[in-house]
C-alpha cells in the first residue's frame, strides 16, 4: 500500500543517471521535491511521460520544485535515457538493492520487478503533500502534477 498525504516520505541514497549520490533529506528546508516513479526507460509509456515532464519543467521550476525521477533502471541505462531524450532533471536509480525504495513508499509491483507509476509531492520538512497513482499501463496527466504542485506551495499571506 502506497505512503498516504500527510506522513512522512522515508529518506533515502541513490545514484542519479552520473554516478552522484542524491538523499532526500538534502531537500529538507531548502525546497519541495515531486518524486516520480516510473516503472522502466526507455518503454512507450514511460518515455511519453517523462517527455511531458521535461516540455513542462517550467511547472516546477517556476515554483522551487526539484523533480526527481526514480526507476529500477541501472544508473547507465537511466544516463543514456536522459541523453536520448534531453531531460534536463534527475533521474535516480532504485537498481540495488532491487526496488528498495520503491518497496518503502508501497509502490513497487513484486510480481512485475518495478515500481507502479506513482508520485508523491514533499514539501520542504519532508511530508508528503499530495500523491496519485495510475493504473498499469496508464500515463500519469501534467494536469495531476498541476493540482499536486497547488498543494505544498505555501498559502499566502492575508493581509
Amino acid at each position: 500500500m502506497a505512503l498516504e498525504n500527510d506522513t512522512q516520505a522515508p529518506d533515502f541514497d541513490l545514484p542519479n543517471q552520473y554516478g552522484e549520490h542524491v538523499r532526500l533529506s538534502d531537500f529538507h528546508g531548502k525546497r519541495p521535491v515531486a518524486l516520480v516513479f516510473f516503472p522502466l526507460a526507455f518503454s512507450s509509456t514511460c518515455t511519453t511521460e517523462l517527455c511531458t515532464l521535461r516540455d513542462n519543467l517550467a511547472l516546477f521550476q517556476q515554483n522551487g520544485i526539484e523533480l526527481i525521477g526514480v526507476s529500477v533502471d541501472s544508473k547507465a541505462t537511466l544516463r543514456g535515457f536522459a541523453d536520448a531524450e534531453g531531460y534536463d532533471f534527475t533521474l535516480l536509480s532504485d537498481f540495488w538493492p532491487h526496488g528498495e525504495v520503491a518497496k518503502e513508499y508501497g509502490v513497487f509491483l513484486e510480481q512485475k520487478g518495478f515500481a507502479t507509476r506513482a508520485t508523491f509531492l514533499i514539501d520542504v520538512d519532508g511530508i508528503i503533500r499530495a500523491s496519485f497513482i495510475t493504473a498499469p499501463g496508464e500515463a500519469r496527466d501534467i494536469a495531476e502534477y498541476r493540482a499536486a504542485v497547488q498543494e505544498i506551495l505555501p498559502v499566502p499571506a492575508v493581509v
